[in-house]
């Protein structure tokens, strides 16, 4: 499911008789709410979807695929979700 049908499901799921623009606008808004709680406090949840976290990544050695030389890898963040127990009671039906 990409962006566009996601906007679609957002507006089949919305009690009021909204547009496109406005599940758009809705689905932007969750959005960048959960991006700002990664960034401010390093975590979101939401009980019985699930949770996402922010996580270090130490710094490793790697190797080019190209020319086999290894590289050092810098230490870097990226987002972890651990799904909730009703997501996946959802997704194992």
């Amino acid at each position: 499911m990409n962006k566009a049908e996601l906007v679609e499901e957002v507006k089949k799921y919305m009690d009021c008789d909204c547009s496109k623009a406005c599940a758009e606008k809705a689905l932007n808004a969750v959005l960048q709410a959960i991006t700002y709680g990664l960034k401010s406090t390093k975590g979101v949840q939401l009980i019985g979807f699930g949770t996402f976290t922010v996580v270090k990544r130490a710094s490793r050695t790697g190797v080019n695929p190209k020319t086999k030389a290894k590289i050092q890898i810098p230490a870097s963040k990226t987002v972890k979700f651990r799904p909730g127990s009703k997501l996946k009671s959802c997704v194992a039906k």
